[in-house]
């Protein structure tokens, strides 16, 4: 008698055969392709060990002086011209320097070891997956980030007292405040309003990818447009210039992201109530009944969308859309308390899965952490208006690796950079007021992005186009 099995289409070579699951990709592959699948993985993983070992190098190069001429020398200094009356003062300086030092050395040197017990171990076993390697490559990254961002540390004198006396200060380092250049180079549409390949018709949400291409909810045109890298015209991606509620047809799409990992594009189809999926010609319907707005996703796959009827932002693991989704903000009925939100738009998620919302008709936007029972305001919150302590209609939200907010302030036609626990944020493009296709303008500026450069894309709504600002090195 011959035996049976349960076969399902390998995602590589499209037949149905026995196939095995990776729990990294969530993918299934045959046999054959799952070895292949292997070998790719265990090639990355080279890449990051290569990686590890020539940053590793450069850190032995430029490990800290536990001995910092330049404090030691101002504390030798003040200890000579006090003389006796200090000089316990100045070994305990030392000793404090010292101790901040080889702290910092230690701590990053810990860091190293455990990474490479890691590294090690993935190796030997042979047991990792897509996973595994971004948990390495971001461990990487954070390594990198501590040893090229050192604290700062420095003298403090008391000038009141007859002999000075110092202390050891260690603050960590100021913000690096970015400037980008004030004329915008339009990289989509500007060629008026309309339906043509050139053309937009009031762009809302944007996604830059790495190559610089440019992915448009082209809200009035029902359509996602995908514009590439200096290209002079659009690709239209999804539907086919019809509103309607067929599977390939659109109504006024509000946002898009792209999921690179698995090559697909998700779309808030804003007045058909559903979140969409389009992925090699094929469309799926996510979540229904859903009045969605703003889209992200997390590392982890997790997607996330603003609802922003049940003002609320709602979370679902990727691949399980069969449910209510978990509330991560909101979610306690409209209203202007910390536990509230009055017509969320557009979101961004961090790393650590906080959750950003552009509150508009509270005008604020509010950071909710993990977890969160209520959010923190990080933008705005001081009444609708246009002093720099206040939004009007926020739209676009992007946070940088520093925790610094930028907020597309859309009625004040301008977008606004904020630093959490500051009452007043700080026009970095534009300000100077609504103007109609001019390089320095907004009219009602609505998504917001940024690629792997830094430089910062704008929806442009009312003006029908894209602008890029470049940032100044």
């Amino acid at each position: 008698m011959a035996m049976t099995y349960n076969k399902t289409q390998c995602v590589i070579c499209n037949k149905d055969k026995i196939t095995y699951l990776c729990e990294g990709c969530s993918k299934n592959f045959c046999l054959i392709d799952l070895t292949r699948h292997r070998q790719l993985l265990n090639e990355e993983l080279r890449h990051i060990i290569d990686d590890y070992d020539q940053f590793k190098e450069r850190f032995g190069e430029q490990k800290p002086n536990s001995h910092d001429l330049s404090l030691i020398d101002q504390i030798n200094k003040w200890e000579i011209d006090s003389i006796d009356k200090i000089k316990q003062r100045a070994k305990n300086c030392r000793e404090i320097v010292t101790e901040l030092l080889q702290t910092s050395i230690n701590d990053i040197e810990m860091e190293f070891n455990d990474l490479n017990e890691q590294l090690k171990q993935f190796q030997q076993e042979n047991e990792f997956n897509e996973i595994n390697l971004n948990y390495l490559r971001n461990e990487l990254k954070k390594i990198r980030q501590e040893l090229n961002n050192p604290s700062k540390t420095y003298i403090q004198q008391d000038s009141q007292s007859f002999i000075n006396e110092i202390s050891i200060i260690s603050l960590e380092k100021k913000p690096k405040c970015n400037k980008w250049k004030q004329n915008g180079i339009t990289v989509a549409g500007g060629n008026g309003k309309g339906q043509e390949l050139n053309q937009l018709n009031r762009p809302a949400g944007i996604f830059i990818d790495k190559k610089k291409n440019v992915f448009i909810a082209d809200n009035d045109n029902n359509r996602i447009v995908e514009w590439k890298y200096n290209a002079k015209e659009g690709q239209i991606i999804e539907s086919i210039n019809k509103q309607g509620n067929r599977m390939n047809h659109l109504n006024r799409p509000t946002d898009v992201i792209v999921d690179q990992q698995n090559h697909s594009i998700v779309i808030a189809d804003h007045n058909n109530r559903r979140v969409i999926q389009w992925s090699n010609q094929n469309q799926q319907i996510l979540i229904k009944n859903i009045d969605c707005y703003g889209l992200a996703m997390d590392k982890h796959g997790f997607l996330y969308v603003s609802d922003w009827k049940k003002d609320e932002v709602r979370r679902w693991k990727i691949g399980e859309y069969n449910n209510e989704g978990i509330i991560v903000a909101g979610g306690n009925k409209q209203g202007n308390e910390l536990t509230q939100l009055n017509y969320p738009t557009f979101i961004f998620v961090d790393e650590d899965q906080t959750v950003y919302v552009s509150d508009r008709l509270n005008h604020r936007v509010m950071k909710w952490r993990k977890d969160a029972k209520e959010g923190i305001i990080v933008a705005g919150g001081n009444g609708q208006g246009k002093n720099i302590n206040q939004l009007s209609h926020p739209r676009g939200v992007v946070v940088d690796d520093l925790g610094q907010v930028y907020v597309a302030d859309s009625q004040n036609h301008r977008i606004m950079r904020w630093c959490e626990g500051k009452e007043e944020g700080e026009v970095v493009v534009d300000g100077n007021g609504k103007g109609e296709n001019q390089s320095n303008r907004f009219t009602c500026p609505t998504g917001l992005s940024f690629d792997d450069e830094g430089n910062l894309y704008v929806a442009d709504y009312n003006n029908h186009r894209i602008q890029k600002f470049e940032i100044i090195l």
